[in-house]
């Protein structure tokens, strides 16, 4: 069965104090979290909510979020690449697994695969919910994703429109999942039909929201907004571009704080691939702190825009690229 969204409906209330999230597709396992925290938070708005990768974790440190509180607060703690956890680190996690303190929700998301196995297979034990957030490798999974995302946004597709959408956008479930919702606003709801999906991705390959996101965190706010016009001129879909702003600046962001090493050793630590942190590196020499929490404050205005809160999401993707540049200049 391939993996699909996980909404907020989809989720028990209360919450089971331990979640597993299973698989390493980003849009997947960004969607499981913020439903995940959104329903904690709803349940008890003082619910401190904390999220590490699984090779920064130490054991000390989880003594300290997973431990009573002083003051009876709610607890969420947010475990990414759980395979990566240490020695140390997962002999604390284990009892927490087993039998987690009262207050406290504890979300493992493991890649799946052998390495740190006995952390997943003991979350399985436990009876922990288990949300499926595999990477979506046959294109008839990627179809029938793009059929539950315009289902979800209130249309249908037929067979024909749905193949050459997805010849158009590729296999990125992000961008088909931003670009989907877009034709059905565009269509009015109903039917999504294959002139007006050919309309929408006239032109489309010649740029992206990547392609916005790369210049603008490198302070080349000119281009970027260049970039972004031409985008929005062939409709690639506001989510998409915003969604691309708010990888690159974060991306920057943990490579950022993570400090030295190899390439090889960060990819590990934060769980992302080595290309991913050579480039965020490099795009990342002349940002300062100060900066970065700036811009990670944009981005996160930026999301809450593009869906619904800003009255005009095209300005608001401008005004946001122009702050990411002024945040990178603010030493």
């Amino acid at each position: 069965m391939p993996a699909r969204p996980v909404g907020t409906d989809d989720l028990p209330e209360p919450l089971p104090p331990v979640l597993l999230l299973v698989g390493d597709e980003d849009l997947l396992v960004d969607r499981a979290i913020g439903a995940i925290t959104a329903a904690a938070v709803r349940a008890d708005a003082d619910t401190v909510v904390t999220e590490r990768t699984g090779g920064e974790i130490e054991g000390s440190e989880l003594h300290e979020l997973l431990g009573p509180s002083l003051f009876g607060d709610s607890r969420l703690l947010i475990v990414r690449a759980a395979q990566d956890v240490r020695v140390a680190g997962a002999a604390v996690l284990t009892p927490y697994v087993q039998q987690a303190a009262e207050g406290t929700i504890v979300v493992l998301q493991h890649a799946g695969g052998a390495k740190g196995k006995a952390l997943l297979e003991t979350a399985r034990k436990a009876k922990a919910l288990e949300i499926g957030c595999a990477k979506l490798t046959r294109a008839d999974d990627r179809a029938d994703f793009v059929r539950h995302e315009i289902r979800r946004a209130g249309g249908r597709i037929g067979g024909e429109a749905l193949s050459v959408l997805m010849d158009a956008v590729g296999s990125d479930l992000r961008e088909l999942a931003g670009v989907a919702g877009q034709l059905v606003s565009d269509a009015g709801g109903g039917e999504v039909g294959l002139d007006l999906v050919r309309r929408f991705h006239k032109g489309k390959a010649e740029v992206s929201g990547f392609a916005v996101s790369d210049l603008a965190v490198v302070g080349r706010s000119g281009p970027a907004l260049e970039a972004l016009r031409h985008a929005l001129a062939i409709g690639v879909p506001y989510v998409v571009i915003a969604d691309a702003l708010a990888d690159g600046v974060r991306s920057v962001a943990r490579v950022w704080s993570a400090g030295r090493g190899s390439e090889y050793d960060l990819a590990k630590r934060l769980g992302m691939p080595p290309w991913k942190v050579k480039r965020a590196r490099s795009q990342g020499r002349d940002w300062s702190e100060t900066g970065l929490r700036q811009a990670l404050g944009v981005v996160a205005t930026l999301n809450a825009d593009v869906k619904g809160q800003a009255v005009d999401p095209a300005y608001a993707l401008e005004h946001a690229v122009r702050r990411i540049g002024a945040a990178r200049a603010d030493r």
